[in-house]
């Protein structure tokens, strides 16, 4: 693992008080226009780190070369999403964590609006934004992370057409495609959970951010473009299916508060039948049902972490179904679920 020194002093004055992290692996040209916009934001971080998880595509060095000021973190394997930022955050000496996928595009705003947000709610740790769809005017991305009361997570608004103006609140969890989190929070929670490699590593820690009390809340007004798992083949690969497909079922086992989970057990048997009757007919059922598999032969990995999780939470049941939508249509359509903020004094503010 190797650390370049960055071209420029991130100690310079003026520098917000935020470590910016991106994970790169075979990202392309994407790489540099992301980093590129990152280093053009309105307010500058503190630092730009690069963790690059082993890319035989030249990316990396090509984005260095054009972009200066970054500095390089050499993870020497495909780390995985999980633990290339757990990796980058070690390094980090930023107060906040801004986190962004290689494909993602920041606005030259979107740092300043996420810091402006954080500074107007200082008791929650954790921030999304609003995430369009790169190259499809008027389409969201994304805005804000839902949790069915199935246990069944989805990304507000994906594919939907861009409501426009709205007022921020609270999601159940951000995207981690492009977030803001508190450094002491992610630290106190252990990072992302290494076990889920990618995909719904986001969704964990907002519920676990959840279950020790606090909230997360979506910025609308903070934006980024975002292609979406450009890397990996796409949304609909045999590679994000199948660890969609797992995380899920060990999110739902590891996080669901005990009261929760034997309520709704049966309804997240049947939400996954039914999704895997729907993607039956798609032509792909295969590498979910893997996915599926792998997720049940992991239960006693699972269930040690459901112990850990458990055995730390301030939050009841009550609360966490408070934090979820109820509404079978929201999930079916993947609707925007952006609640009201509550008062709160719990995690999330600085530890």
């Amino acid at each position: 693992m190797a650390r370049d020194a960055a071209k420029d002093n991130p100690d310079a004055p003026g520098a917000a008080p935020v470590s910016v992290i991106v994970v790169a692996w075979q990202s392309g040209g994407d790489l540099t226009r992301c980093l590129a916009a990152l280093a053009a934001q309105t307010v500058r971080p503190l630092e730009i780190l690069l963790v690059d998880n082993a890319s035989t595509d030249g990316a990396p060095e090509a984005a260095l070369q054009a972009v200066p000021g970054v500095t390089l973190i050499a993870a020497g394997a495909n780390l995985g999403f999980a633990a290339g930022v757990n990796l980058g955050a070690r390094q980090a000496r930023g107060e906040w964590l801004a986190l962004v996928n290689p494909d993602a595009f920041a606005a030259p705003d979107w740092l300043e609006r996420l810091l402006a947000g954080a500074a107007r709610s200082p008791q929650v740790g954790c921030f999304g934004c609003r995430q369009a769809m790169a190259g499809e005017a008027g389409r969201l991305d994304g805005l804000g992370d839902v949790m069915s009361l199935p246990g069944i997570p989805y990304r507000g608004g994906y594919g939907l057409a861009d409501p426009g103006p709205v007022e921020e609140g609270e999601c159940f969890s951000a995207c981690g495609g492009a977030m803001l989190v508190r450094r002491s929070l992610f630290e106190a929670l252990g990072g992302f959970d290494e076990e889920l490699f990618m995909y719904c590593e986001d969704v964990d820690l907002g519920y676990r951010i959840r279950l020790a009390g606090g909230a997360c809340r979506v910025i609308p007004d903070a934006v980024v473009e975002h292609r979406g798992s450009a890397s990996t083949g796409g949304a609909g690969s045999d590679f994000a299916s199948f660890h969609g497909a797992r995380n899920r079922i060990r999110v739902f086992i590891k996080d669901t508060p005990p009261v929760l989970f034997w309520l709704t057990l049966p309804l997240h048997v049947l939400a996954t039948a039914v999704l895997f009757l729907r993607l039956a007919g798609q032509g792909r059922l295969a590498p979910n049902l893997r996915g599926a598999r792998a997720a049940l032969s992991g239960l006693p990995a699972a269930l040690a972490a459901r112990r850990r999780t458990q055995a730390t939470r301030t939050a009841t049941s009550w609360e966490i179904a408070r934090a979820m939508t109820c509404n079978p249509l929201d999930l079916l359509g993947r609707r925007v679920v952006i609640r009201r903020p509550r008062r709160r004094s719990g995690a999330g503010s600085a530890a």
